[in-house]
């Protein structure tokens, strides 16, 4: 007997379908929902290619009655029929079912995802069964997504993919919210002369640490092979609790030889850009699923930030915004103040109505590695600043010049002998370059119109959890 290939039930729903109609396919899935009467079963099928479930029409008298007792929420089944035009609203096509096997049975009483609404709070602690949702099967879909064309993108530009480490012994941003990565028995561990950790004899024979940015070494791509960028998971020891944050995320870093900041800024646009347009063009089913449910203007935040140019507007202009703007901010709006959220917020939502790009930046509130403005207190970072998202880009013209960036490096007491090899970027052919880090969570917050960081990652890290 002929084997009938599974057909996946996205591949039902395209143009291609018409031809299988009247014809006998093999579809494989979990049950999401069972209903009907003593005659006949119609059971929702979806095996997580698309937000669509397939309904299986099985004639109760053609199937024992253990295999129907089986068949409930969460059961996993392959089910072969005939695909016809369904008679019923809701669906273009459904199976009459001619045989179901069940691979994995649910138990009822214990299987927590039954038909009824759940918070995203419960779901997360059951992070392990939510991508069976409606709702993270398509946030995980659109991820995916965003994934592949973040590296399509970057590849069609002639950059090249660069995988900086994740465990090192340097500070990139230089708040030190870093996690030790260590082989000694921190219950023993063993001292030197001053009485102090003997690093020496761990595993890599000095303190190290996970990475908080691939950006130092992403320094040295470019200024060797002009123009790469990285894509992998970074970590910070952050005890910060809000929507916005995780300890462990995704970042994008390329960072490019010969950019000044106008072309950083540029690129960093064109960019973003392209991430939504292929968003809306690749994920409209699963999109149109999280506006109707989540955030009803999330299709027409998306198309928005297509339509115009984003603003591009020094930092102190913004703080006369702020202040001139008669609005009462929680954090007291001054010069020389990192921005808070509300802040950043306010000028998209409100002032100004699309995306901005925040430039020249005061020196003492910027990383080391910032190109220092002539007039000695700005430097040229930018930040993009997105509505419901505020800060999803940062980034800067490097210093390219060894004397000020050694300078400003003494001046923050930075352990020099730490960073020679940076410099040596420095010493040995110098050139303008630029960079910039976009949080892949924060990107998947804005395309997907979730409100909390935790609902866009399948295992969230934060304080006090690393279940799963």
């Amino acid at each position: 007997m002929e084997t009938i290939r599974r057909t996946e039930i996205k591949d039902l729903f395209c143009e291609k379908a018409k031809e299988l109609i009247e014809k006998e396919v093999c579809v494989k899935g979990w049950v999401r929902t069972k209903r009907g009467n003593k005659s006949v079963a119609f059971i929702a099928l979806n095996d997580g290619s698309t937000i669509k479930n397939i309904q299986i029409v099985a004639d109760i008298a053609a199937f024992s009655e253990d295999t129907m007792k089986m068949i409930t929420t969460g059961s996993c089944l392959c089910v072969t029929g005939k695909l016809v035009e369904s008679m019923g609203k809701g669906q273009l096509v459904e199976i009459q079912a001619k045989t179901i096997e069940v691979y994995g049975s649910a138990d009822v009483e214990t299987y927590p995802l039954q038909k009824k609404g759940h918070t995203l709070e419960f779901l997360r602690e059951i992070a392990h069964l939510r991508p069976r949702t409606n709702t993270f099967g398509a946030v995980l879909r659109i991820r995916h997504n965003m994934a592949f064309a973040i590296h399509k993108y970057f590849n069609d530009k002639g950059f090249f993919y660069w995988h900086s480490p994740l465990i090192t012994a340097s500070d990139c941003e230089g708040a030190g919210e870093m996690f030790q990565v260590t082989t000694l028995d921190i219950e023993n561990t063993p001292k030197n002369e001053a009485g102090k950790t003997d690093y020496t004899k761990d595993f890599f024979g000095q303190s190290t640490f996970l990475t908080v940015s691939g950006q130092l070494e992403g320094e040295l791509g470019a200024t060797s092979i002009g123009k790469i960028y990285t894509f992998g998971p970074t970590f910070r020891a952050e005890n910060s609790n809000t929507p916005r944050h995780l300890a462990e995320f995704w970042m994008i870093e390329p960072e490019m030889a010969f950019y000044d900041i106008n072309d950083n800024m540029d690129l960093a646009e064109d960019f973003i850009k392209y991430l939504v347009r292929y968003a809306l063009d690749n994920c409209k089913d699963d999109i149109s699923f999280l506006n109707d449910m989540y955030d009803k203007s999330l299709l027409e935040r998306l198309e928005g930030v297509l339509k115009e140019s984003f603003v591009r507007l020094p930092y102190t202009q913004a703080i006369d915004i702020l202040a001139a703007s008669g609005q009462k901010f929680e954090v007291p709006v001054s010069w020389g103040m990192d921005l808070q959220s509300e802040h950043e917020r306010y000028l998209v939502e409100k002032h100004f109505k699309r995306p901005v790009i925040l430039t020249d930046w005061p020196k003492e509130i910027k990383s080391f590695y910032m190109k220092q403005n002539d007039d000695g207190k700005t430097v040229r970072g930018m930040d993009v600043l997105f509505p419901q998202i505020g800060e999803i880009i940062g980034g800067s013209e490097r210093e390219a010049d060894y004397n000020k960036l050694t300078t400003r490096m003494q001046e923050l007491n930075m352990n020099m002998e730490h960073y020679q090899w940076y410099l040596d970027t420095r010493r040995f052919g110098s050139c303008p370059h630029s960079g910039f880090g976009l949080g892949f969570e924060r990107l998947l917050l804005f395309v997907t119109g979730m409100s909390n960081i935790r609902d866009v990652i399948p295992f969230p890290r934060f304080p006090k959890n690393a279940t799963f």
